[in-house]
């Protein structure tokens, strides 16, 4: 079965231990609800940097990376429709990319 990268772009950080809490909530529930589906729930990510034939840049670009999770699914529509349902989508985008076999 195809596997699928999850890129999380955007989002911030809660502004209250509870704010925190309730987001966790809704995370794992997420999560859980994916079942087998979920190869690696992955993880948030800290400030990045961008590499490029100029050099490196402090700022990640114009859309940093947040985070990242690895699915399954039968096909790129199936993923489609798991990350619609991440509660990320609230504050943030997701990118969706089929991980290729070699």
């Amino acid at each position: 079965m195809p596997k699928f990268i999850f890129a999380y772009h955007g989002g911030k950080k809660p502004e209250t231990p509870e704010a925190g809490a309730a987001l966790m909530a809704k995370w794992t529930a997420w999560l859980n609800g994916l079942g087998d589906a979920v190869v690696s729930p992955g993880n948030p990510v800290g400030k990045s940097k961008t590499v490029s034939a100029e050099g490196v840049a402090d700022n990640g670009g114009p859309d940093p990376l947040s985070g990242f999770s690895v699915v399954q699914a039968d096909d790129i529509d199936s993923a489609l429709k798991m990350a619609k349902s991440c509660p990320h989508v609230e504050h943030g985008t997701i990118e969706v990319a089929e991980m290729m076999s070699m």
